[in-house]
C-alpha cells in the first residue's frame, strides 16, 4: 500500500496532518513537490518568494533524507504529475494540506474530483490555520467583516489541538518503482543575477530556522506589546515567512506561547497574548480571502471602485527605490529591497504614503510587496493594503493618514532604524534625522548631507498631499 503526500505551503515534517494521514495508512509514502506557477492564477510567486522556496525545498529534502525518504521534485500540471506518480507507484491514496487562495481552491477541487474518478482516494487537511474559514459565521450565517467580532467567535471554539512531532522514519517505496526527480536547480527559482547576498545572511529558511526563531522569541515575547512598534530593535518574531511556507504551523506557535486557556486571550494584554492576536489577524486575512475571493484585485467596499487614483510613474519609482525624501519611508523601502522583509509598523507608514500622499492605487503597492517580500502571502498582503486604503473589511478609515515624519519621531526617536538603512543621513542629530529638509544649512553641511544630491528633497508636501487625499475621498462619499 503506497500513499503520496503532495507538499505545497506546508514544508515541514512536524505537525503535518497530511503526512500523518499518509503514515497512518501503513506502507510506503512518496513525498512530492510540484512546481506549477501557471496554476497559481494571477499571483505566481514573486522573486523574493522564489528564492526562499528554493532554500526551503532544499531543507525539506534534507529532513526527509534523514528519515530514509526522498523528495520528488516535478514541474507541470498537478493532476498530470500526481496521476503519473500513482501509476508508477500503484498508490491508492493522495493527501495534501489545504490552501485558501482562490486559484488553489479551484485547482485542488478539480484534482480531488479527477483522482476519485480514477479510483484514487484524495483527502486534504487543514495544516495552515487554527480555525477553518468555513466554520466561522455570525448569527445570520454570514462571514464576519470585523476582526474583533470574528476573533471573539474563534475563541469560543475548542483549544487548537497540540502539535504533533515529526516522524522518526518515513517508509520509502521499492527501488523498482524507479521514481525520477528533477534537480532543484531546474525549477530556476533562484535569480540569475545575485541580488540575494543580504537575504542569505538575514535568513535561514526551513523548519530548523523557524524553530530556532521561535525559541529565541519565546524568551523575548514578554516585551512584544511595546517592542513590536520600534523598528530599530528586534522586537518582532520575524516568523511570517516561515508561516507562509508552512515551515512552522500556527499550532506550534500557539502552544509554545499560550500560557492560559485561549478564551482569555482576547481580553489579556501581555506580550504573549498580544502576539497571539496577531496570529488571529493572519487567520482573519485567510478567512476574508476565502469568503471574498475577488479582494486581491477589487476593493471589498464597492464605493472605492470609483476612487480617483492618480498615475505617477516617477512617484512610484521613487517610493520603490526609497528615494521619497521622507526618511522613515525610504528606510523601510530599502530594508525591503535588501532583506526581503519590512517591519510591520513601517509597512503601514510606507503603504499610507503610497496611497494617501501619492494617491496611487493600493494595488500598485500590493504588486510591489508581492514581488519583494519573502513573506508575500496573498491573504495577508491583500488585507494589509485594503486596510490602509480604507476599502476592506475592518479597515482603517481613509482619513487616518500617517504623517511619516511624526511616525519616525515617535517610533524611531533616536534614528537607529533610519541610520541603518540610510547611511547618508547617519551623521544627522536625532532632532533632524526624520526631517532633514527642515534642518539648518549648517547642520546639513556638518553631517555631509546635500539635499537633492546625497539625499532627495521630499517629493511631496505632506500637508498638501493630505488635503488632496481627503478631497479625493470626498468625491466617492458623494
Amino acid at each position: 500500500m503506497t500513499s503520496i503526500i503532495w507538499f505545497r505551503q506546508d514544508l515541514r515534517l512536524e505537525d503535518n496532518p497530511a503526512l500523518n494521514a499518509a503514515l497512518a495508512r501503513g506502507g510506503a509514502v512518496v513525498p512530492v513537490f510540484i512546481w506549477s506557477p501557471e496554476e497559481e492564477g494571477a499571483w505566481p510567486a514573486g522573486g523574493a518568494s522564489r528564492w526562499w522556496l528554493h532554500q526551503s525545498l532544499k531543507s525539506l529534502a534534507n529532513d526527509l533524507a534523514k528519515r530514509g525518504s526522498s523528495l520528488i521534485i516535478a514541474k507541470g500540471r498537478a493532476l498530470e504529475v500526481l496521476t503519473d506518480l500513482c501509476a508508477k507507484t500503484k498508490a491508492t491514496f493522495v493527501t495534501w494540506n489545504r490552501r485558501f487562495e482562490p486559484a488553489a481552491i479551484a485547482r485542488d477541487t478539480a484534482v480531488k474530483s479527477a483522482l476519485k474518478t480514477r479510483g484514487i482516494e484524495a483527502v486534504s487537511f487543514n495544516g495552515a490555520l487554527l480555525f477553518e474559514p468555513l466554520a466561522i459565521k455570525n448569527l445570520e450565517g454570514k462571514p464576519y467583516k470585523v476582526f474583533t467580532q470574528y476573533w471573539r467567535k474563534c475563541l469560543t471554539y475548542p483549544e487548537p489541538a497540540k502539535a504533533t512531532a515529526a516522524p522518526s522514519k518515513i517508509p520509502a517505496p521499492p527501488t523498482a518503482c524507479k521514481l525520477e526527480s528533477l534537480p532543484l536547480a531546474e525549477l530556476k527559482l533562484e535569480p540569475t543575477i545575485h541580488w540575494t547576498a543580504t537575504m542569505e545572511k538575514e535568513w535561514t529558511p526551513g523548519a530548523a530556522g523557524a524553530l530556532a526563531l521561535l525559541k529565541r522569541f519565546r524568551k523575548e515575547v514578554g516585551a512584544y506589546a511595546d517592542a513590536r512598534n520600534i523598528p530599530g530593535v528586534a522586537g518582532t518574531s520575524r516568523l511570517s515567512p516561515y508561516l507562509h511556507f508552512g515551515e512552522i504551523s500556527p499550532r506550534q506557535i500557539w502552544h509554545a506561547l499560550s500560557g492560559q486557556h485561549h478564551r482569555d486571550i482576547e481580553q489579556a494584554s501581555g506580550g504573549e497574548e498580544c502576539y497571539l492576536r496577531e496570529i488571529g489577524w493572519r487567520e482573519f486575512a485567510h478567512y476574508l480571502l476565502y469568503h471574498f475571493p475577488t479582494t486581491p484585485t477589487e476593493p471589498l467596499r464597492a464605493d472605492f471602485k470609483g476612487f480617483p487614483w492618480k498615475r505617477n510613474a516617477r512617484g512610484l519609482k521613487a517610493w520603490q527605490r526609497g528615494q521619497t525624501g521622507f526618511p522613515l519611508v525610504d528606510a523601510g523601502m530599502r530594508e525591503l529591497w535588501t532583506t526581503g522583509w519590512m517591519h510591520n509598523r513601517v509597512r503601514m507608514v510606507v503603504a499610507s504614503f503610497l496611497i494617501k500622499d501619492l494617491l496611487l492605487d493600493w494595488q500598485e503597492g500590493a504588486r510591489w510587496f508581492w514581488d519583494t517580500l519573502v513573506d508575500a502571502d496573498l491573504a495577508s498582503n491583500t488585507l494589509g493594503w485594503q486596510w490602509t486604503a480604507g476599502c476592506g473589511a475592518d479597515a482603517a478609515p481613509f482619513f487616518r493618514i500617517f504623517n511619516p515624519t511624526t511616525q519616525g519621531e515617535k517610533f524611531d526617536a533616536s534614528g537607529t532604524y533610519v541610520r541603518r538603512w540610510i547611511p547618508e543621513l547617519s551623521k544627522l542629530p536625532d532632532a533632524h534625522i526624520h526631517n532633514p529638509s527642515e534642518a539648518p544649512v549648517e547642520i546639513l553641511r556638518t553631517a555631509g548631507v546635500t539635499l537633492g544630491k546625497t539625499y532627495p528633497k521630499p517629493i511631496v508636501d505632506h500637508k498638501e498631499a493630505r488635503e488632496a487625499a481627503l478631497a479625493a475621498f470626498g468625491q466617492i462619499r458623494g
